[in-house]
């Protein structure tokens, strides 16, 4: 059985691989350039994005992405309330809040399709 213990690091590591995709396309850089200046291959990289490095991103790796992405460190391990809330939202409904969204947009669609053909014929 999973503990919450494991289940808050999961969260984070996702968390964390979150914030270096996104301060690596804020910066403008593919993953292969960010790889290249982190001297990591591509495949870690990935994984480390996706949250999926073995569960462990040493201090040494985050402090080479933060060089390379010219931002401190520090920011990838600072969470503020809505990032924890969401963090554990989707991971604990196993992506269940993206399906309802998609959902969501999917019923507007049809919704917004319906009243224009009701227009057209009026």
């Amino acid at each position: 059985m999973v503990t919450e213990d494991e289940i808050k690091k999961k969260i984070q590591f996702r968390q964390i691989g979150a914030k270096i995709a996104y301060y690596r396309t804020l910066r403008g850089l593919k993953q292969e350039e960010l790889a290249k200046l982190a001297n990591v291959s591509t495949s870690v990289l990935s994984r480390i994005e996706r949250g999926q490095y073995n569960n462990n991103i040493s201090v040494a790796m985050l402090l080479v992405m933060g060089e390379a992405l010219h931002i401190e460190p520090s920011l990838f391990l600072t969470f503020n309330e809505d990032e924890k809330r969401r963090g554990w939202e989707d991971l604990s409904l196993g992506g269940k809040v993206k399906e309802q969204e998609n959902a969501t947009v999917g019923k507007e669609e049809k919704s917004s399709k319906g009243r224009k053909s009701s227009k057209q014929e009026a």
